[in-house]
């Protein structure tokens, strides 16, 4: 699979580079997707995307006990396995919702320069 990778990524980067250098070549501008070049705003969004990603993981990790436990047809072992995927699940969310809490109060004293 590496190889197949390497085999197409010096074509893929030339495709890339000879579509933008004629639109730069024209004076043309290109547009900044991320709409500012603060860098304390970049890496706040960042890490909200990153903690949005993490708690719908641990969202699906919740659904995931549940089901294992849905399914343990009386196991013990099942069941406990179940349980302890949601008590797991349970204190990732409360770590995560605690720790977006935090950032997001850091992020606007930082931009806003209030404390």
């Amino acid at each position: 699979m590496i190889e197949r990778l390497k085999k197409y990524t010096v074509p893929l980067l030339f495709l890339i580079f000879a579509i933008a250098f004629p639109a730069i070549a024209q004076g043309q501008t290109l547009e900044n997707p991320l709409v500012t070049s603060d860098i304390r705003v970049i890496i706040g969004r960042v890490i909200k995307a990153l903690l949005g990603i993490s708690g719908a993981v641990a969202l699906l990790m919740f659904v995931w006990g549940g089901f294992q436990w849905l399914i343990s047809g009386g196991s013990p072992d099942k069941i406990k396995k179940g349980k302890d995927t949601l008590l797991w699940a349970a204190l990732g969310l409360v770590i995560i919702f605690t720790s977006y809490t935090i950032v997001t109060a850091v992020i606007t004293a930082i931009t806003s320069g209030t404390v």
